[in-house]
């Protein structure tokens, strides 16, 4: 049975979708076989999504030194229903930063400390002006996290 990576991002502009698909392109690379890969906006997942997922990787903008409104309301309708039966869950997430992201890395650390969420992965920090290279390191995030599932590390 294969193993399910759910990617819950943000994509409110042109480059944070670059982002978003850049991480599913990664988790969908033709080496991974053993892994179903789904994606939804925040405001899209519910808690069965969350509960069915072997694995999570998060993005989201930085939005006045926090992460953005909608993945917040993600974490706030998922917090309690997923609670007892999500502890352990691995999880990596990127942050688009405009700014340094150090208060939005600390709040989702900081929720998904609570939820008892095991981050495998260092987060993926964009910040300051556009680079192409985001793309590519949330491309590398989704396919380490696909790989990990499907081998079984995480």
């Amino acid at each position: 049975m294969p193993r399910r990576l759910l990617i819950i991002a943000h994509a409110p502009s042109p480059n944070t979708l670059r982002l978003r698909e850049a991480a599913a392109a990664g988790a969908c690379h033709q080496d991974i076989e053993g892994v179903e890969t789904e994606v939804l906006a925040p405001f899209d997942v519910n808690p069965d999504h969350v509960c069915a997922a072997d694995a999570l990787l998060l993005g989201t903008t930085e939005n006045l030194g926090y992460m953005s409104g909608a993945l917040k309301d993600f974490f706030d309708r998922i917090y309690y229903p997923c609670l007892e039966e999500t502890r352990g869950r691995p999880f990596g997430f990127y942050i688009r930063a405009g700014h340094d992201g150090t208060g939005t890395r600390r709040a989702i650390e900081t929720i998904t400390t609570g939820l008892g969420w095991r981050a495998v992965t260092e987060p993926v920090l964009c910040r300051g002006v556009w680079q192409d290279m985001f793309a590519d390191r949330c491309e590398e995030l989704g396919m380490t996290l696909a790989a990990g599932l499907e081998a079984g590390v995480f």
